[in-house]
């Protein structure tokens, strides 16, 4: 049973996991993994006849899902998977049915970076369309963090990140014209840093 869900999954972060076995995402055509390194979250859309597409910023990341793609779905071109920085991919707006963006968010340099990796997650994603971003935050471990200014914070776990908050990503979520189709959902990983779900639909 086991290996069955290695082949069927991979590696897939399990709240997109969660959305899949809800049937969430059944209506979508095309998909974009925006951040997408080497195409763990891309086993099942690559297997189940799926438009796929892919950015990422490092060039050996982008060559493993070229590989990965021509092995399981050799009709995707190339070129659906580019060496891209997340707030400027080469993809017309309103464009795709699902967008995910797993661990990345948190990368952002200071808060107009994030704000220009949110609103390019939000361009190329259609009406209707579903966001579903993978993030750390200070929710739950607000009086561990340490401020570094410019939106980004010191963890208990040693590392550097750019957090949000609950408020940031409901106000986002307003602010772009949409709305959540899952509550928002934080795991805390022993008070050593916190990993937060955020999905939202395009209205």
């Amino acid at each position: 049973m086991n290996t069955t869900l290695q082949q069927a999954f991979g590696n897939i972060d399990i709240y997109l996991f969660d959305q899949l076995l809800k049937g969430r995402f059944d209506s979508c055509r095309n998909v974009l993994d925006a951040g997408c390194g080497g195409g763990r979250n891309l086993l099942y859309f690559l297997q189940n006849g799926f438009e796929v597409y892919g950015v990422d910023l490092h060039e050996q990341a982008i060559q493993n899902v070229q590989h990965l793609a021509q092995q399981l779905a050799p009709q995707l071109p190339p070129d659906y998977f580019q060496v891209a920085p997340v707030e400027d991919m080469p993809f017309p707006d309103n464009t795709f049915d699902l967008v995910i963006c797993s661990a990345v968010l948190h990368f952002a340099r200071d808060e107009a970076h994030f704000d220009a990796m949110v609103r390019s997650l939000w361009r190329v994603l259609a009406p209707g369309g579903y966001l579903l971003a993978r993030l750390a935050s200070t929710i739950g471990i607000e009086d561990r963090v340490e401020s570094l200014g410019r939106g980004r914070y010191y963890l208990p776990d040693g590392s550097e990140r750019y957090l949000v908050d609950e408020q940031t990503l409901l106000s986002y979520t307003q602010e772009l014209g949409g709305e959540l189709f899952e509550p928002i959902k934080t795991t805390n990983v022993q008070n050593l840093r916190c990993m937060t779900t955020w999905c939202a639909q395009k209205l």
